[in-house]
């Protein structure tokens, strides 16, 4: 059975640009289709975190006035015990995953950006071609992936992520502590990007991604067919 490490923060509040503490966690819609979606083709999926500490989802993520906010929450309170209970991504051993997936929130921003066993379990990945898929703010996990001789290890990949103007019109503004888009860019990543709020998925041999929520299926869809 093919083994899928599914990397998620492990934070329920992020530090703004204004010094001020906000809510924040991994985005619900993401995680679970990412899940959904694997599971459903066949694939073990593992949760990990930093420290394994629980993971969260963004209260901003989960409406329960909405039908599609109480079904999200009830498919969240079935991966209750994995999501409280999370594996360490310090216990990871290189090669242990045949993929690795990154959903959003604006979490990964504060932890899985710098996060040093994320960085060792990507740049594995990448050495031995195996499917990564990150989605929205996911691929400021890909920020962590720094080799020994301090080169990035996705430079010149071709990827999509929430951009800077859905950061500014429906993110978190000014006020983010910094742009994950123009990161990677700076890193040399190759940013593809889609309409903001369309479903974009970019795909770039075994690196698959999703530019923002609005892509998460499309974007499980794309990670599944990866896999094989």
């Amino acid at each position: 059975m093919t083994k899928v490490l599914m990397a998620v923060t492990g934070v329920d509040r992020m530090t703004l640009a204004d010094g001020t503490s906000h809510p924040t966690g991994f985005w619900a819609e993401e995680l679970l289709e990412l899940h959904r979606g694997l599971t459903a083709a066949g694939h073990d999926v593992q949760v990990a975190t930093p420290g394994a500490r629980a993971a969260v989802a963004d209260p901003a993520s989960l409406d329960p006035a909405t039908d599609a906010g109480r079904r999200m929450q009830a498919d969240l309170d079935a991966l209750a015990g994995v999501l409280a209970h999370p594996r360490a991504l310090a216990d990871v051993a290189d090669g242990e995953f045949d993929a690795i997936v990154l959903p959003g929130g604006h979490g990964p921003m504060a932890d899985l950006a710098t996060d040093a066993d994320l960085g060792r379990l990507l740049v594995d990945a990448v050495d031995r071609d195996a499917v990564i898929g990150v989605l929205c703010h996911g691929p400021a996990g890909l920020l962590s992936a720094v080799r020994p001789d301090g080169t990035f290890a996705f430079a010149e990949r071709r990827l999509t992520v929430f951009t800077d103007a859905e950061e500014h019109a429906g993110g978190l503004g000014e006020n983010s502590p910094y742009l994950v888009e123009s990161r990677l860019v700076a890193l040399g990543a190759i940013v593809e990007s889609g309409e903001p709020w369309s479903s974009t998925v970019v795909t770039d041999g075994r690196l698959v991604s999703g530019q923002n929520p609005q892509s998460s299926a499309a974007t499980a869809a794309a990670v599944v067919t990866a896999l094989g």
